[in-house]
């Protein structure tokens, strides 16, 4: 991997933690996961008219990921309200780049090289470490719950970027393909708060009205940049080296949300960091 592209997902990484962690300090998750989706769509509805269309060769694979993008912005939401974003985090981005390694080589999508291997397993295995250590669960968490959800959600993630990895190829125009999955999976969630809790969406909007920008923008512009990584460097590579998010959420856990840190802790950041300097060699 060049070392543009790898500072690129380093970035895009920062940014993906950034948002999960408004997402997590926000009052109500669901809410919060509509107008984190709903700013992204609009930013995309303002960008689309200027770009070329994504080559149709790529629509189905954008549609499929459309409904699983959908599906884990609700179950994100769903799993931050019942757990620990300490834990949860960790077990959703750690297990899907295994999940996605494993079923790319099937898929025939990529060739890795045994350090490539090597880093994804190594960065791996800190970020799900982190999420078997065991923490005190505070007022209203269901810990086993949230783990259970964010193994689910590890499988939806794992299904979006090994679809997305296909379809942004075949995009020939990987902004636009981003732009217009922004747009299309914001108008599902934002229809449904529309439909189900305008009132309360509308109080929330009023009391958070950075969060579409700042989280819209944010998840916008951090897989744009992975999808856009994904045209010139292997998928599974990507996405585990875009997992080095959870050292930047663990800090900003840390510092914004008050959640507590540990030795075990650092030292399972320092295996991801360890993981992602493979990964840079392979």
């Amino acid at each position: 991997m060049s070392l543009s592209v790898f500072c690129v997902v380093l970035f895009a990484a920062a940014l993906h933690a950034v948002w999960n962690s408004l997402l997590k300090g926000g009052g109500d998750k669901m809410l919060s996961a509509v107008l984190v989706t709903g700013g992204a769509a609009l930013i995309g509805a303002c960008a689309v008219p200027f770009l070329p269309l994504p080559h149709p060769a790529s629509w189905p694979w954008l549609a499929v990921s459309v409904g699983l993008q959908t599906v884990y912005f609700t179950l994100l939401a769903h799993t931050y309200r019942l757990a620990d974003m300490g834990r949860t985090y960790p077990l959703m981005r750690g297990t899907a780049p295994m999940l996605v390694a494993g079923a790319g080589g099937i898929w025939g999508q990529d060739t890795l090289s045994v350090t490539g291997w090597v880093g994804i397993g190594v960065l791996c295995s800190g970020v799900v470490s982190l999420a078997l250590q065991r923490t005190a669960a505070t007022a209203g968490e269901r810990p086993g719950a949230g783990l259970a959800l964010a193994f689910l959600n590890a499988l939806v993630i794992a299904g979006y970027t090994l679809v997305d990895g296909t379809g942004v190829r075949l995009s020939g125009a990987p902004a636009s393909y981003t732009l217009w999955l922004s747009l299309l999976t914001g108008v599902p969630m934002v229809g449904w708060a529309l439909l189900a809790r305008r009132q309360a969406l509308w109080r929330y909007l009023r009391a958070n009205p950075l969060l579409p920008v700042i989280g819209g923008g944010g998840t916008l512009v951090s897989y744009g940049l992975a999808l856009w990584a994904m045209t010139l460097a292997p998928v599974a590579v990507v996405a585990a080296l875009r997992e080095t998010s959870i050292v930047f959420a663990l800090l900003l856990a840390a510092l914004l949300l008050k959640e507590r840190t540990s030795f075990r802790r650092l030292t399972a950041g320092g295996l991801i960091c360890a993981g992602a300097m493979l990964l840079r060699l392979a």
